[in-house]
């Protein structure tokens, strides 16, 4: 069952109500994984988790869920001459593979929000997948953030559902298009985005329980 096939549609209501439930699943993967990476001293990115969380993003939404996409995409805006073609689908396997080997390399003495800014911002710009990128990209970000700062960042707010809904979310990722387009990568905008984020999430965050532990909320 995929449910885009049937409806043709993102809008009806079963497809909503699934991509809720999806959502859901993922974040509680990225919890898992993200402990699972600390606690074994696995801090790097790899193909497998990145195929893990849009497949938990898009599953029974969309064909290829976890794989690379078999086809063309684009992004489409309400202003057309800001739409966004992504590179060629044949191109997405070599692309991909130099993103996780460069990522890894730089993982050791660059700063988390940094690294987590080139990391949206390259798999925005690939768009590995059929559908799900940026629901893929920002929990990949989330998850750098969290492994490199060794722990899961706390607050009731989260840093995935934040990104989303930053005013500066598109405009900061096209800024960082445009300029690596021009072989001066800039990725400050981005970054700043993602600064904002992480501080507002832990802004958030409750005073300490002690008679518990405070429980993450998924993102929305």
């Amino acid at each position: 069952m995929i449910l885009y096939d049937l409806s043709n549609s993102e809008a009806h209501p079963a497809y909503q109500a699934l991509a809720i439930s999806n959502g859901d699943r993922q974040f509680s993967f990225l919890q898992s994984v993200v402990s699972a990476a600390i606690q074994t001293q696995q801090g790097f990115l790899s193909q497998a988790i990145m195929k893990s969380l849009n497949y938990h993003a898009i599953a029974c939404l969309h064909t290829n869920a976890g794989e690379y996409r078999p086809c063309p995409v684009h992004v489409a805006y309400p202003d057309p001459s800001q739409n966004y073609v992504a590179p060629e689908h044949y191109r997405v396997t070599a692309l991909m593979d130099h993103f996780i080997n460069h990522t890894n390399a730089l993982w050791g003495g660059t700063d988390p929000i940094v690294l987590a800014a080139y990391v949206l911002w390259r798999l925005c710009a690939i768009h590995p997948f059929i559908n799900g990128n940026g629901r893929t990209a920002r929990a990949a970000a989330y998850f750098t953030i969290c492994v490199k700062t060794g722990g899961w960042l706390p607050g009731t707010e989260n840093m995935t559902t934040l990104m989303k809904n930053h005013p500066n979310y598109n405009s900061s990722l096209k800024h960082a298009d445009a300029s690596a387009q021009l072989g001066q990568l800039d990725l400050n905008p981005v970054a700043r985005m993602i600064e904002d984020c992480v501080r507002q999430q832990l802004s958030s965050a409750p005073a300490p329980n002690m008679d518990g532990e405070d429980n993450p909320s998924p993102p929305q």
